[in-house]
């Protein structure tokens, strides 16, 4: 049946790719007089509400990658525009994302007024789509967080900053590696996309972070549901898609420079960011560093080699014409971070270094004030070159995206020998997207297209954790999107097969992995559609199926490494993940308050879990790694279901159009349909889902404040997460994690000069401004050792920290 699915698929794209064709022969002869299908788009951007002109405000085609800024009279202009379909988003500091479909058969005059901000959660994304489309127009809850927002948030790493959107949380070992949590899953379940290619880099493993430059990043899209239609496997939970390099206007040369200060930890980062377009040839540059000390809490006082330092650069170069553009990205990613154990010395509860060998002794205070990393220490190094294109043939567009990337990840737990490498995980991944987007027929806009991955990982360190494998990944799919007057229907199909190759290997005399050959094939779609009865009032609804393939980690895993605590023995018989997923939810966006609702329900057939291993003899199942006992886990399946909701309701008074009280609450549920160890209760519950939480904010917003201040803004800000009761205790696996309420607050402006031109901007920010003792039911170092002197388990999170950011753009060349 499936790969009659398959051949159904590939007739679809064949029969749609002759239509394309025909349809192109008469379009070329009916406009033989032109040479070139392009046109232009010119215009005004006023203010909806004064009717004054908007210098600098921004017209940005998102599909070709092109834009524009407007001049001091608030006029703009966009040349070489492909023929057909285009979305088109105009913004502008301060007011709301405008966003519309346009159609160009010729040259077109059109003026944009834009609102001042009521909503922030507004404009493009081509997160789950075959094309850009509106937020609104999504039967998908998407969220967009624009680079704005992630200066006004201080964060310790990129996926800390997102935590703030309803419905996503992270995973966290200190303040270097955080994972994404959506809607109660993560690991391989969420899929990272960093300018256009899913990330890859042993994301299967707890202590494994993901690899973004945070301060490269000038957008972020959070998909919350089953996007598998899109992506193939592991987009089970969501998508969390990086946006990195933005074209310059065409004839300018842009730059910034930015600087970050942390006081809790000393964090220092700083980037600089060029870009510049000239007749169409654009290119961009960036490179950032960072250096982090141990950080501290009023429990723990510093917590010991929670240190970390990166070095990145990337950027991009390529042609945009009228037929189309070519790029090519490229990026390295090179962090190293300490790896927190918790070890304590049972008089003075202290930390120890080097814990259980002959190197053990009481960390000092000059050791906690270092930089430099102890072992256990991580290196990670992730190399990317990737070519993306666009042409317009007619008006249809064929995309081509191929990506390399290369991933390296190192573990050191040797203090005899500090650079004997004990895992080496060397993991290199060639992407492929191809994606026909044929022409609007009647408001139907239809793209069909195969996707997937060649993968290939080799051990190179002293210990091996997986097995060396081959995998191989391929998907064809077909989507389709509906406008109509106060309406989106879209969904598609989608089917792929994964072919994994596991390779067998010897550890001396003894066989540790069996070699072995496992092939998955799954179908997903969607289906949904995206109402708006009016102008202030959006509806959705959405159902999904999704799955996931099992990693190498799960099939065939046979060890343990530094961070973790636990040696792990993987199942080779596991089948797929499958998801059925209803989501539904309203917006409503009026003059003084906008509240949102959304709802999910999610049912997961074989979900794949650890839990501890018993013992023959009663209790848990130990293995002597190196003279320490540790605990043994092995994976299991079970069916689930995971529900939830998520609010917003931001309240903005006028005349008091300045003033914003903005709340968020979360919430989730995940239970087995049966209990698990011998019924113990609790044991229904799934592991690592986040405890209910509830932001709110007051925040008070000034576009144009007087004196050499514009965009001023203050904010005060609640955030109490609950205590979460509702914990996986099957097999002692996790404990219940206590409420806490955090209080942050932050001031900032963009300071300008006589001219109104932007000097810098300054963000001030303050978390924990109580140094509250705090535990979060994700931290993974909530499982380390007892302080026996305070009795208290595990290591806390981050005190009181203040944080200033100092942005200065250049404008190095006018057009």
């Amino acid at each position: 049946m499936k790969k009659h699915l398959f051949i159904f698929l590939s007739t679809i794209c064949i029969s749609q790719l002759v239509a394309a064709q025909e349809n192109f022969s008469q379009s070329a002869m009916i406009k033989a007089s032109h040479s070139l299908f392009k046109a232009s788009l010119s215009g005004k951007i006023i203010d909806a509400k004064t009717g004054e002109t908007l210098p600098g405000a921004s017209v940005y085609f998102i599909d070709d990658k092109i834009g524009t800024v407007a001049d001091a009279d608030g006029k703009y202009l966009l040349t070489n525009i492909p023929f057909g379909h285009h979305v088109v988003e105009v913004s502008h500091t301060g007011y709301s994302n405008l966003v519309e479909h346009i159609e160009l058969a010729a040259d077109m005059q059109k003026d944009f007024a834009l609102s001042p901000v009521v909503v922030e959660n507004q404009g493009v994304i081509v997160t789950g789509v075959s094309g850009a489309t509106s937020i609104r127009k999504s039967p998908v809850p998407v969220t967009s967080i624009r680079k704005s927002s992630l200066l006004q948030t201080p964060s310790s790493n990129i996926v800390d900053a997102l935590t703030h959107v309803p419905g996503v949380s992270q995973l966290s070992t200190g303040p270097a590696i955080s994972k994404p949590i959506i809607r109660g899953l993560g690991y391989n379940r969420i899929i990272t996309i960093n300018d256009g290619v899913r990330q890859e880099g042993q994301q299967w493993g707890d202590e494994h972070g993901i690899e973004i430059d945070e301060m490269s990043v000038s957008k972020v899209e959070i998909l919350k549901g089953p996007a598998s239609l899109m992506y193939g496997s592991d987009a089970l939970a969501g998508v969390v898609n990086f946006i990195t390099n933005v074209p310059a206007a065409e004839g300018t040369i842009k730059g910034s420079l930015l600087t970050n200060y942390q006081t809790n930890n000393g964090l220092f980062g700083a980037n600089g960011n060029f870009a510049g377009n000239k007749n169409g040839f654009n290119w961009n540059l960036y490179g950032s560093y960072k250096s982090a000390g141990d950080y501290k809490n009023k429990y723990d006082g510093r917590v010991l080699n929670s240190r970390f330092n990166e070095r990145n650069f990337g950027g991009y170069a390529g042609v945009n014409k009228s037929w189309g553009y070519s790029h090519i990205i490229f990026s390295s990613f090179d962090q190293k971070i300490g790896l927190v154990e918790g070890d304590r010395d049972d008089a003075t509860g202290k930390f120890i270094l080097f814990a259980g060998t002959t190197f053990e002794r009481i960390a000092t205070d000059k050791d906690l004030d270092l930089r430099d990393l102890f072992v256990p220490q991580q290196r990670v190094q992730h190399y990317k070159l990737v070519n993306d294109n666009n042409f317009a043939i007619g008006k249809n567009r064929l995309k081509i995206n191929i990506g390399y990337q290369q991933n390296l990840r190192k573990e050191f737990g040797n203090p005899e020998d500090p650079a004997e490498q004990e895992l080496f995980f060397d993991l290199k991944t060639l992407n492929y997207n191809v994606q026909w987007q044929f022409p609007e027929v009647k408001e139907w806009h239809t793209a069909a297209g195969f996707s997937g991955m060649q993968q290939n990982n080799l051990n190179k360190g002293k210990e091996v954790l997986i097995p060396e494998y081959n995998l191989f990944d391929v998907g064809a799919f077909v989507y389709t999107q509906r406008f109509f007057k106060k309406g989106t229907f879209s969904g598609g199909l989608r089917f792929d097969n994964r072919s994994v190759n596991s390779k067998e290997f010897f550890e001396g005399a003894d066989l540790k992995f069996t070699a072995f050959t496992k092939n998955f094939s799954n179908v997903s779609g969607s289906i949904g559609v995206s109402y708006e009865p009016t102008d202030f009032v959006t509806v959705k609804a959405n159902i999904a199926r999704g799955f996931r393939s099992p990693t190498l980690a799960e099939l065939a895993s046979n060890g343990t490494h530094e961070g973790t605590n636990r040696y792990e023995y993987g199942v080779q018989d596991l089948k797929s993940e499958k998801s059925l997923q209803l989501d539904g939810g309203i917006d409503l966006n009026y003059e003084h308050f906008s509240f949102g609702l959304s709802a999910f329900y999610n049912h997961i057939s074989d979900f794949i879990f650890y839990r501890k291993l018993e013992s023959a003899f009663g209790g848990d199942s130990l293995v002597n790694v190196d003279g320490e006992d540790v605990p043994a886990f092995i994976f299991n399946q079970h069916n689930t279901k995971l529900s939830g909701i998520e609010l917003s309701l931001d309240i903005h008074p006028h005349p008091l159009h300045w003033l914003h009280f903005e709340n968020t609450f979360s919430f989730v549920r995940g239970r087995f349909d049966e209990k698990l160890d011998n019924n113990r209760i609790g044991s229904d519950n799934i592991p690592l889902i986040p405890a209910p939480r509830w932001n709110g904010e007051l925040k008070a917003d000034f576009k144009k404040a007087g004196g050499i201040f514009r965009n001023l803004y203050a904010k005060l800000e609640a955030d109490k997460t609950f205590k979460q009761d509702n914990f996986f205790s099957g097999y002692d696996t996790e404990t219940t994690t206590g409420g806490y309420l955090l209080l942050n607050a932050g001031i900032g402006s963009d300071i300008v000069n006589a001219k109104k031109k932007i000097l810098f901007s300054l963000h001030i920010g303050v978390t924990n401004i109580g140094d509250v003792a705090w535990q979060n039911h994700l931290s993974r170092l909530k499982y380390t050792a007892e302080n026996m002197v305070t009795g208290r388990s595990g290591v806390f999170n981050s005190g009181r920290n203040f944080s200033v950011k100092l942005n200065v753009p250049l404008a190095l060349s006018k057009k």
